[in-house]
């Protein structure tokens, strides 16, 4: 269980986070939203450890982040980024395998084990096939699925060979950020997937409110680094609250083929 109670951030006595509390139960997927500036990403690095709260406390099994090596916390916890950008021609297969890092000593490289755990989780992202491929000559669609791969190496037990079904926990900034609408729809479907078939725990942040309600169970609204909002996304996810955070006038309703809530826009509120 990951938690965060009454979590402020700011940089240069400028507040981007200020009292926010949360808990991502194992097994749940909860994704924040807001608008540019409201403090998205910047919540998603504390909860990752990669920011230090200036007040408040972020914990993972009632443990303080700051308690956790960096190793240890790296094998309970992964960041997939924006957007990844190698400095080397890296194959799928190379990137995959730096997700085993927390799992090896300084200068050890990487044994049959690893190279089975990282071929494991490409064909759980279903890029297995493009293992050999140069990471670089890859659609967007194809570089985020292997990213997330390369994150779900790092779960895998080197020692009993076995990767744990129990405690991961992947973070996403913007999986969908600068993809078209099928590669939006293969990333939705893929995290659904992990989360239902894996019992990975998700959290992630997004402008979409469409993937946002197809994937997450739960939302988390942010508006000017404070919290909107929070719960069900059922309850969340309301012309109101959208009207609030984003200043549209929107349309919610469930869509029985779908399998999730809709979202419209209408047009802007107020004057």
């Amino acid at each position: 269980m990951l938690q965060a109670a009454g979590v402020s951030f700011g940089y240069r006595e400028i507040p981007v986070v200020t009292d926010v509390s949360l808990t991502v139960e194992s097994g749940r997927v909860l994704g924040l939203l807001g608008p540019n500036g409201a403090g998205k990403s910047t919540l998603l690095k504390l909860l990752a450890g990669i920011l230090k709260p200036t007040f408040g406390a972020v914990t993972l099994d009632g443990l303080p982040l700051a308690a956790y090596s960096r190793r240890r916390l790296a094998r309970r916890l992964a960041v997939v980024p924006q957007e990844t950008h190698p400095a080397f021609s890296f194959s799928v297969l190379e990137l995959a395998l730096m997700g085993r890092y927390p799992h090896l000593d300084a200068f050890e490289l990487e044994g049959p084990e690893d190279v089975a755990m990282a071929r494991a989780a490409l064909e759980a992202t279903g890029t297995a096939h493009l293992e050999a491929r140069a990471f670089a000559t890859l659609s967007g669609g194809e570089k985020q699925r292997v990213v997330i791969a390369s994150a779900l190496a790092q779960f895998g037990n080197q020692e009993t060979g076995n990767r744990s079904r129990v405690g991961e926990l992947l973070l996403l900034d913007e999986p969908t950020s600068s993809l078209d609408l099928r590669y939006q729809l293969e990333i939705a479907a893929l995290l659904v997937r992990l989360n239902r078939e894996r019992g990975t725990t998700l959290v992630l942040t997004t402008h979409d409110l469409g993937f946002a309600a197809s994937v997450c169970q739960e939302l988390l609204l942010l508006r000017d680094g404070r919290l909107l909002a929070s719960g069900p996304t059922a309850a969340v996810l309301t012309p109101a609250n959208v009207r609030a955070l984003y200043g549209v006038e929107v349309d919610v309703r469930y869509h029985a083929d779908a399998g999730h809530l809709m979202v419209v826009p209408l047009a802007l509120s107020g004057p």
